[in-house]
């Protein structure tokens, strides 16, 4: 099991439970979540999903990219981008909220994760990176649900640089909703006010602010997903993901 599922009355809670790879987004964890939003979906009795990682070093750090091993690299690649994109959008097409809750590093697809959820919560020692320049791809599937979030300038510096920021400038430049110095209060003050909400109320309502997203996704989808599965199987990306398993500086030469 990749994903904790647990509810508190209407409130669903969804924790990647990988702690020891850094909730990094295996195949298998990507298809346990988008599972759990169908259950979420379904159920009659959730008003609101909180989608959180296990431990405090990270929220997501990403694809895990020790998976291939053992695995022809290009199927790991068409299979990974295949279920990271039908996993964002069924957040963002859930009919019921779903809130980031972020303790911890975000990296890569993680930050695609964050950029899909309705509302985004990050305790102060969140940081995060889009990273994929430096292993030689791109972040592909997961603009989908940043670029339409993020200022135009800041996505022209993060997507370029790799470099790392905290949770103010994440709000500052729309990632994240919120900068919280109490994560766990922030969050529960939120799922107590939509919790108030009917079905059809909130359903309704995050409709009108997906309506953009989703349409902006499903004309993208399948070119980007087709990118990222071909960049991963790129020279330069093998040296660049055994690269960083080896904890060596890659050589693009």
């Amino acid at each position: 099991m990749n994903v904790r599922f647990e509810t508190r009355g209407p409130v669903a809670i969804l924790t990647i439970d990988r702690p020891d790879a850094l909730n990094a987004l295996s195949i298998e964890a990507l298809r346990e979540l988008r599972a759990h939003l169908i259950e979420v979906r379904d159920r009659g009795d959730l008003r609101v999903a909180v989608l959180t990682g296990e431990g405090t070093r990270a929220f997501c750090a990403g694809a895990d990219l020790s998976e291939a091993a053992g695995r022809d690299p290009g199927d790991i690649a068409v299979d990974r981008a295949q279920e990271m994109t039908r996993l964002l959008r069924a957040i963002l097409a859930a009919p019921v909220p779903v809130i980031a809750a972020v303790d911890g590093h975000v990296r890569a697809g993680g930050m695609g994760l964050v950029g899909a959820c309705d509302i985004a919560v990050a305790g102060p020692q969140s940081t995060f990176a889009l990273t994929e320049a430096r292993i030689g791809v791109a972040p592909s599937i997961i603009s989908l649900t940043l670029l339409p979030k993020l200022t135009a300038r800041a996505a022209g510096r993060y997507f370029l640089t790799g470099e790392k920021f905290g949770p103010q400038e994440a709000a500052d430049i729309g990632l994240i909703t919120v900068a919280a110095d109490d994560l766990a209060g922030t969050v529960t003050d939120l799922t107590t006010d939509i919790a108030k909400a009917s079905p059809q109320g909130l359903a309704a309502s995050k409709a009108l602010t997906t309506a953009g997203i989703l349409a902006g996704f499903d004309a993208h989808a399948d070119a980007l997903t087709a990118q990222s599965a071909e960049l991963f199987t790129s020279a330069e990306a093998r040296e660049g993901m055994l690269a960083f398993l080896q904890k060596r500086q890659p050589d693009w030469a």
